[in-house]
């Protein structure tokens, strides 16, 4: 019967276009909170047994106790066909913490000085376009349009394509990592996949700019670059794929040189 559900599942995600990772973290919560009841079949579970679940759960951090319940909740509506009122549900507020980022000038130094061609444009994709690791590992070698100088990102967080701007200094170098790799379908091919891996992206960004930082670090540095030369709010909510401005400004508190005009009272 447990089987049973989880083929529900599994049509309940395609039917509501969930993207592969969604389907990917809530599959590994689910597939956990099923191994929890041991012999029981989840059909014959009372909502006490999902709450008790949730309860008693020991959370590592916000974002994935906010993953472990929508998780459960999914399995609870859609594959049990069950309403959730016996059950909360209710998400815990979200951590108020400002994002990394890493000085400008560093990671031009750092990232020009490279040189491994595909290490670097790597990278370059991350801080000058503020991409997000899956949409880098993601990018496929006719989505970069030099003629109009842009970059296409398809299906991104939310199921939604974007354009970013890509630089001439950027091209140029994806230009000469194309002939050295000769990359097929998507731009960065991995040893033995043809998709680079983000384990692998992560990992680049540890080995050149320091074991602190990791691949989004990439994005928030590139989001406040552009703050701080005078690029508008709004159009950088567009470049990030921001549903909301009130996500963007989030940057405007960690930008030094904004923070370096304030005029303090004393």
């Amino acid at each position: 019967m447990n089987d049973k559900i989880i083929k529900i599942c599994e049509q309940k995600f395609i039917y509501l276009n969930y993207s592969p990772r969604t389907k990917e973290n809530y599959l590994s919560h689910i597939y956990r909170f099923l191994e929890s009841i041991g012999n029981k079949q989840v059909i014959h579970l009372s909502a006490k047994d999902f709450q008790n679940y949730l309860d008693n759960h020991k959370f590592t951090s916000v974002s994935q106790q906010n993953q472990v319940i929508n998780s459960i909740r999914f399995l609870y509506k859609y594959g049990l066909n069950k309403k959730y009122d016996k059950v909360s549900f209710k998400r815990p507020k979200s951590e108020k913490k400002l994002p990394l980022v890493i000085d400008a000038d560093f990671l031009r130094e750092h990232i020009l000085k490279i040189k491994n061609l595909k290490h670097r444009a790597v990278l370059m994709l991350g801080y000058s376009c503020s991409l997000r690791v899956s949409e880098v590992v993601n990018l496929k070698i006719e989505d970069i349009d030099s003629k109009r100088m842009l970059i296409n990102i398809r299906n991104a967080k939310g199921r939604k394509d974007r354009i970013v701007i890509l630089s001439p200094l950027l091209l140029e170098t994806l230009r000469n990592y194309y002939k050295q790799y000769k990359p097929t379908n998507y731009l960065f091919n991995g040893q033995s996949n043809l998709q680079y891996s983000t384990t692998s992206c992560n990992a680049i960004v540890k080995q050149y700019l320091g074991n602190k930082y990791h691949f989004h670090t990439l994005r928030h540095s590139g989001a406040t670059t552009m703050l701080e030369s005078g690029t508008d709010l709004s159009l950088i909510q567009k470049l990030l794929g921001h549903n909301s401005i009130k996500t963007t400004t989030i940057y405007t508190h960690v930008s030094q040189q904004l923070l370096n005009k304030v005029k303090t009272p004393m």
